[in-house]
């Protein structure tokens, strides 16, 4: 037989429980209703018109002038032939433009490499912004691999009118600990052969 307490106790659970269902409802409800109120919110604002291709656009391209942009391509101590797939492209300052470039490993192990880039001259770098760069990380070569690398970048139009060419130079670095371990125990094999 329950007592009279037990049932308050019920009643307050039943309660308490169509309360939070109702809480969930009208929330779920509310979530709803923004989609919509999102979507006319965008189309008053143009939001979702604005995309990547449109903030490139909206930058001020110099029509009036190109800018050569040269390709130099180098390793340091590397076994890697690394090259860009053409010598130079013309610009208009604030186009967006993209360069190609090839690197092959020549070892049959796999090498980790960086690309550091330089410029030329030098003041130009605050001038040549790079979007897309495989020099962003660290590139891993499998055993005589080749990768093409995208490079996109931007020549903004601040760059100042005397300044007719441009030279990207890419130097790729073995990165310290870039070689896999089945080059370490080749080295170690090489050595007890030579030593013995």
């Amino acid at each position: 037989m329950q007592t009279a307490e037990t049932n308050k106790t019920t009643k307050k659970k039943r309660t308490l429980a169509m309360l939070l269902g109702g809480v969930v409802v009208v929330m779920f409800g509310f979530g709803y209703g923004l989609v919509p109120l999102y979507n006319v919110m965008c189309r008053l604002t143009r939001q979702n018109d604005i995309g990547v291709a449109d903030q490139i656009k909206n930058t001020q391209v110099d029509l009036s002038r190109f800018v050569t942009v040269e390709f130099d391509t180098n390793t340091h101590n590397l076994p890697w032939q690394f090259k860009s797939l053409q010598t130079s492209v013309r610009v208009h300052p604030g186009e967006m433009s993209q360069a190609i470039f090839e690197v092959t490993n020549d070892r049959n192990y796999a090498v980790s490499g960086q690309a550091i880039a330089s410029y030329g001259p030098s003041f130009v770098a605050q001038y040549f912004k790079k979007i897309e760069c495989f020099c962003f990380t660290r590139q891993t070569l499998g055993p005589s691999e080749t990768r093409r690398m995208p490079v996109v970048f931007v020549v903004d139009s601040e760059l100042p009118k005397e300044v007719n060419t441009i030279t990207l130079s890419y130097t790729f670095f073995e990165i310290e600990g870039g070689t896999t371990n089945a080059k370490k125990a080749e080295v170690k094999a090489v050595r007890r052969v030579e030593a013995g």
